[in-house]
C-alpha cells in the first residue's frame, strides 16, 4: 500500500550537514505519521525522530535533539530530516517509516510503523 524511498545519504565530515528525503507512494500519505530510525553496525535499530500527519507534534531522541529537524510536505508526499552538526556517532543506515492511516499512538518505537524504506547510508568521518 505504501512504498518509501529514502535519499540524501552520503559521506560528510564532522560538523557538516545533510538533508535526507523520503518519498512515499500512495494517496494516504497525509493521514500517516512518519518517522526516522537509524541502525549502526552491530546495534539495534533506534528511534531518531517522528512527525504527525499535520506537521506537529514532532519528537526527537535525546541524542539528536537540537541538531536534527524533521518536516514534511504533504503536497509532495515527502518527509525530510535535516541533520546539522553531525558527529561520527551519527554514522548509520537511516530508515524512513510510516504508520498505518490514522494511527494516533506512541511513535517512538519500531512497532508503531507498518511500512519501511530500504534505508540510506550516512557516514560521518574525517
Amino acid at each position: 500500500q505504501v512504498q518509501l524511498v529514502e535519499s540524501g545519504g552520503g559521506l560528510v565530515q564532522p560538523g557538516g550537514s545533510l538533508r535526507l528525503s523520503c518519498a512515499a507512494s500512495g494517496r494516504t500519505f497525509s493521514t500517516r505519521a512518519m518517522g526516522w530510525f537509524r541502525q549502526a553496525p552491530g546495534k539495534e535499530r533506534e528511534f531518531v525522530s517522528t512527525i504527525d500527519w499535520s506537521n506537529s507534534p514532532t519528537d526527537y531522541s535525546d541524542s539528536v535533539k537540537g541538531r536534527f529537524t524533521i518536516s514534511r510536505d504533504n503536497a509532495k508526499n515527502t518527509v525530510y530530516l535535516q541533520m546539522n552538526s553531525l558527529k561520527p556517532e551519527d554514522t548509520a543506515v537511516y530508515f524512513c517509516a510510516a504508520t498505518t492511516s490514522g494511527y494516533r499512538g506512541r511513535r517512538t518505537y519500531t512497532g508503531a510503523y507498518g511500512y519501511w524504506g530500504r534505508g540510506t547510508q550516512v557516514t560521518v568521518s574525517s
